[in-house]
Formats: C-alpha cells, sequence, structure tokens
C-alpha cells in the first residue's frame, strides 16, 4: 500500500508524489511510514529523509520543521530541505570547518548550541551529499515540486 507525501519548505515544494514508504528524523528519532499509519504529528529533527518507491531510494538532508501523519498521506512542512544532489559539498565542508573552529575554541555558553546545531547540519549535508555518488543523478521515478 502506497502513501502520499508531500514535502514544502518556505521557499518551494519538493515533493508531491506518491511511494512505498518514507523514513524520516521524528522527536524521538528516526523513523519509518507506511500507507495505512497511525495518526501523528511531532517535530522534524535534523536528519535524512529517505522516500523508497519501486526499489529506488530518494535521499534529502532536513533540519526542522513538523510532520503530520494521516493513514494515506504524509506532509512534512520542513524549514530547510534539499536533495542530495542540490547539496554545494565545498560550502558545506567550509561550515563545517568553520564551527569545528569555533567550538575548539571555546564559543560563549549561549552560543554553543548554536554552533553545534551548525557543526551536525554540515555533517549531515556531506553525508547526504556522498549518496549521490550511489543512485542515479535524475528522479524519473519520483515527481518533484
Amino acid at each position: 500500500m502506497s502513501i502520499h507525501i508531500e514535502i514544502v519548505t518556505p521557499e518551494r515544494k519538493l515533493v508531491a508524489d506518491d511511494v512505498d514508504m518514507i523514513s524520516l528524523p521524528g522527536e524521538d528519532g528516526q523513523m519509518g511510514i507506511l500507507g495505512g499509519h497511525a495518526p501523528l504529528l511531532t517535530t522534524l529533527g535534523i536528519g535524512e529523509i529517505v522516500l523508497h518507491k519501486g526499489g529506488n531510494a530518494e535521499y534529502m538532508a532536513v533540519a526542522g520543521g513538523v510532520v503530520e501523519v494521516r493513514p494515506d498521506k504524509v506532509t512534512v512542512l520542513a524549514d530547510v530541505a534539499e536533495y542530495a544532489d542540490e547539496i554545494d559539498v565545498e560550502r558545506a565542508e567550509a561550515a563545517r570547518e568553520r564551527a569545528r573552529q569555533s567550538l575548539a575554541e571555546g564559543v560563549p555558553s549561549e552560543r554553543r548550541p548554536v554552533m553545534e546545531a551548525a557543526l551536525r547540519r554540515s555533517n549531515l549535508r556531506l553525508k547526504i551529499a556522498h549518496r549521490r555518488s550511489r543512485r542515479r543523478r535524475e528522479r524519473p521515478d519520483f515527481e518533484g515540486g
């Protein structure tokens, strides 16, 4: 049984498609959702979204937002989301280095959570970007936004 997924950011709609399964970073950790799932409303963490359809997997980096799950539809309102092939690796590496330097130099305690989140986001973006070499560049089985 498939489930309809919509992923929207403030800038654009990334996905509106039927998939076999979606995996996403919920409030209590990574969770998999299939058609017929019980209704659920949760916050979205920093992590990866994986869309499974017809034996293919589509990877996205996501940071923050909310998720509404209904038996026939999942709606993701993400603060930030991007496909693996949209990630600028050089920019992500530079952001990771800046965050590492700031943490190593000893940032004020009120800024530390911000820098730790920046480091998690840049590490995630690099992890997701490297997945693009393990899949086709086009998304013929997925309808984008």
